[in-house]
């Protein structure tokens, strides 16, 4: 009997999964629990609009990403922090600082866990960055560390 799965069943497969199961699995186990209904033609088609509709939301996401990326590749981001006389830092720039600073000085929203610092930067200078946006879409920026006046 093929069914449409409701939620992820394991062994079996994932939700929106048109699986071919037993009669008396599907009658007696994934049926009462409203894991599953059985296929027809209508649900398989409604299936197929949602995993488009899906699809098209996925690409959109992909595109704005690609772009946010392209306006950040090469960019330097300056933060400006204390520092001693011999341009070490009272304590260390960290993604935060770089994020809150892309935000103030390009207007670009990015979440402090998507930027990737080797290490946290503690000298005055410039340091490469990494920015991840989305799967395999990234954008290496440089952040100029100045002392503050």
């Amino acid at each position: 009997m093929k069914v449409i799965l409701l939620e992820d069943v394991k062994n079996v497969g994932k939700k929106d999964d048109i699986v071919n199961v037993s009669d008396g699995y599907a009658r007696n186990f994934l049926f009462p629990r409203k894991w599953a209904v059985e296929s027809t033609p209508g649900a398989a088609k409604e299936i197929e609009r949602k995993r488009a509709a899906e699809r098209a939301r996925e690409m959109e996401r992909r595109l704005e990403a690609e772009k946010k990326a392209g306006s950040l590749r090469g960019k330097v981001v300056t933060v400006r922090t204390r520092c001693g006389s011999q341009g070490r830092l009272y304590g260390s720039v960290t993604s935060a600082e770089v994020a809150a600073a892309l935000k103030e000085q390009y207007g670009v929203d990015v979440d402090k866990r998507k930027v990737e610092l080797a290490e946290n930067i503690r000298t005055v200078g410039e340091s490469e960055v990494t920015v991840r946006l989305y799967p395999e879409i990234s954008a290496k920026m440089t952040v100029k560390v100045v002392p503050a006046e």
